[in-house]
């Protein structure tokens, strides 16, 4: 297999998984969209959410605080996989997400890349991804051919030195704020949660019934100002397995709306309920998969492959950069950007890169366009290439997530 042919242009047909088109959607939820650092993206939540509850020098980039005066206690809810665009598609199996959505609710855009390690890092410390360093589902760890898989990650390396931003909760914790983080009873103490979520009180739950429960535990257990900052992953799980719109996404998104509801019916009267996403999703066509390891022409110079479907990293062999462009751009075309780790850089995908991050970058970035990836089906392990949804790249659909804002 040497990779679907390539139309030129991408097509600009609108995806399965992009839904309807949102309030903004003016060019299509292909559109390539740009992170909005400092003017509406997730890094700005948390920082609005400590302004809000009175957290010296936290800036208020989202403009919360008018709205929300007088609250002294936050919930941030991270619903992964629900995309800005996912929204309309989910709205039949969830009328209180809808109606949130289209009372409440605006858009913002996750970090570059638009994958869940990145996202949550990025939403936890209120920094861009070249600031915090988790550049990626996975990056190859700098002076060595190891992929670092975030998701697997424990505690080499370590955690307070791959990632040494302070985040925004041990922030709020310092200013006397009661701080908790609620997930997943698995992910307590792992590398991830560490970047991301260290200075909470971290309080296991499984399902969404324990997670509306412990949320709303946590939000009412003192009379100080609380941040509480929970996190559901059944979507996005549904979504990559199955498809967005599967009869099991549609059972998640449902799930999604009884959460929701249960958080928003639970509020104090002093409290308010955030709501966003890490990224949206894409369905990808058979047609549309490129296979790395199966085409000499795509394998040639490459030494470690990271990143993911949509967001490719190649570390190359010394010398090779030039070559492993002009390869994979000739055998992808149109279906995707090939660049340079500067050229990379230069856009401001990442925001600006510390020194001490740019190798966990590749030699070549590759950033998938419409609905196509790249694949690895024998160096990553195989239910990576079985996947119906992925996300990662920059179009709207994998970019743009909600910002819902309830007040109790």
């Amino acid at each position: 297999m040497t990779g679907p042919s390539v139309p030129e242009p991408p097509d600009a047909g609108r995806p399965a998984g992009a839904g309807a088109p949102g309030p903004d959607d003016v060019a299509g939820p292909l559109a390539v969209v740009a992170p909005r650092y400092g003017d509406g993206s997730l890094a700005d939540v948390l920082p609005s959410a400590l302004a809000v509850l009175g957290v010296p020098g936290a800036p208020d980039r989202l403009g919360l605080t008018e709205p929300l005066a007088g609250v002294r206690r936050v919930a941030v809810l991270l619903v992964d996989g629900l995309g800005w665009y996912q929204i309309p598609t989910a709205a039949r199996h969830a009328p209180t997400l809808a109606g949130l959505a289209a009372t409440v609710g605006r858009p913002l855009t996750s970090g570059f890349p638009s994958t869940t390690p990145t996202s949550l890092v990025t939403l936890g410390t209120g920094a861009a991804p070249g600031a915090h360093g988790v550049l990626g589902f996975t990056v190859r760890v700098p002076g060595t051919d190891r992929v670092l898989s975030h998701i697997e990650w424990t505690t080499d390396p370590d955690p307070l030195r791959w990632q040494p931003v302070p985040t925004q909760l041990e922030r709020a914790r310092a200013a006397g704020v009661a701080v908790t983080a609620v997930s997943r009873p698995e992910f307590g103490g792992s590398g991830l949660t560490v970047a991301a979520n260290r200075g909470g009180d971290f309080r296991g739950a499984a399902g969404v019934d324990a997670l509306a429960e412990t949320m709303l535990a946590a939000l009412t257990a003192g009379t100080g100002p609380t941040l509480v900052s929970g996190y559901h992953p059944d979507l996005d799980r549904h979504g990559h397995l199955t498809g967005v719109d599967s009869a099991p996404w549609r059972v998640a998104a449902a799930e999604v709306d009884a959460l929701l509801a249960r958080l928003v019916d639970g509020l104090p009267p002093d409290a308010a309920l955030l709501v966003t996403a890490d990224h949206g999703q894409l369905d990808v066509p058979a047609t549309h998969r490129f296979d790395l390891d199966t085409d000499p022409r795509l394998r040639a110079g490459v030494r470690v492959v990271a990143g993911e479907a949509r967001v490719r990293y190649l570390h190359v062999a010394p010398g090779a950069v030039d070559d492993v462009v002009a390869a994979w751009s000739a055998v992808l075309g149109a279906a995707a950007r090939v660049r340079t780790r500067d050229e990379a850089v230069a856009t401001g995908w990442f925001g600006p890169v510390g020194e001490e991050h740019l190798a966990r970058i590749g030699d070549v970035v590759v950033v998938c366009n419409d609905t196509y990836a790249v694949l690895a089906s024998r160096s990553e392990h195989p239910t990576a290439s079985r996947l119906v949804a992925y996300h990662g790249s920059d179009t709207a659909a994998e970019m743009t997530i909600p910002l819902l804002v309830v007040r109790g």
